[in-house]
């Protein structure tokens, strides 16, 4: 039996909203997840999504296919040139809810409506979301905390890309994934 490649769903920032420092932090995150080897999947448009991508491409460990976008479109030449893989759904901001059910768990930064919306999906559908403290937004706002009565412990806050990464493997090992 092969060993399955774990997919790790990124999400944060569009280019509206992503600072320069957030960007810079994409590509090291990006980077990082597929020297780990993970696979990667997020929206697949500019701003943060790009920026992780660009960063997979630069891991040592990079391979075509390790970039997956789902994207809002219906074409496909709207995703971002690091995008490896491109799913185009035609179904507007309904694709996150793929982008959630494509990975096995989420690491959230900063992030708006968007990144709100899957933060929440995941949080309905018992996903871990390693939820990065640094730059504020959605991803910090729900760190710790529980989005309904359940005390599922789900949203787990990490401060930075070493505690990240550490988290990430204990969360993958305690879930056996």
């Amino acid at each position: 039996m092969t060993k399955q490649v774990k997919v790790i769903g990124v999400i944060g920032p569009n280019a509206q909203s992503c600072t320069e420092a957030i960007y810079k932090f994409g590509l090291q995150l990006g980077e990082v997840l597929v020297d780990m080897g993970y696979t990667i999947v997020n929206g697949g448009k500019e701003g943060f999504m790009e920026a992780v991508f660009k960063g997979a491409h630069n891991s040592k460990n990079y391979k075509c296919g390790r970039t997956i976008a789902i994207i809002e479109e219906d074409d496909g030449r709207f995703a971002n040139k690091f995008s490896d893989i491109v799913i185009p759904t035609g179904m507007s901001i309904g694709r996150n809810l793929l982008i959630v059910n494509t990975a096995d768990l989420l690491i959230a930064v900063g992030g708006g409506a968007g990144t709100l919306s899957e933060i929440a999906f995941a949080w309905q559908q018992n996903k871990y979301v390693l939820c990065h403290t640094e730059f504020g937004g959605w991803a910090a706002e729900f760190a710790g905390k529980s989005l309904d009565g359940r005390e599922l412990n789900l949203l787990i806050p990490v401060k930075d890309l070493s505690e990240l990464k550490k988290t990430l493997k204990a969360v993958i090992d305690e879930i056996q994934l």
